[in-house]
């Protein structure tokens, strides 16, 4: 892979495999990390992160990819699945000691933020029946002024 710089020699297998192939879909798309940050919500330095396996994408920021890719369902599936297998054997970086009780073999945990475009209609369907309450509410109040000012001119 021309111009990647290389992965780390202690990289499990389904790490290296599944950032080769996100290397390889970013490649075909032609797009510079700028480029691709900018039609993603991930930055710059979090694709670059991404690509160079010292950090694990979200899953969004791959669905992301494989959108701008081009990739079918199938294909975007089989990728979802890479990324699966990659997140759990993804090496952890050394953490300080656990208190009394605390969880051993902590788990990779997804990003749960979604880029605007894919975030749940109802959080806007919620906010859009405030929004109707509101002016509804402001009409009835201007209709009653002009009731009231009617009224104490006549």
């Amino acid at each position: 892979m021309s111009g990647w710089q290389a992965l780390p020699d202690d990289l499990p297998p389904e790490v290296r495999l599944f950032v080769e192939q996100l290397r390889q879909l970013k490649d075909r798309t032609g797009l510079s990390l700028v480029s691709l940050g900018a039609r993603t919500a991930y930055s710059k330095s979090s694709w670059h992160r991404y690509l160079n396996a010292t950090q694990p994408p979200p899953r969004q920021a791959v669905a992301a990819l494989c959108r701008i890719a081009g990739l079918d369902g199938t294909e975007a599936e089989r990728f979802a699945v890479r990324w699966e297998l990659a997140v759990q054997a993804w090496p952890r970086p050394a953490a300080p000691a656990q208190p009394a009780g605390g969880e051993e073999g902590e788990k990779y945990e997804d990003d749960p933020t979604l880029p605007w475009w894919d975030e749940a209609p109802k959080e806007s369907a919620r906010g859009m029946n405030r929004l109707l309450l509101s002016a509804a509410l402001l009409l009835l109040l201007l209709l009653l002024l002009g009731v009231v000012g009617a009224v104490a001119s006549g």
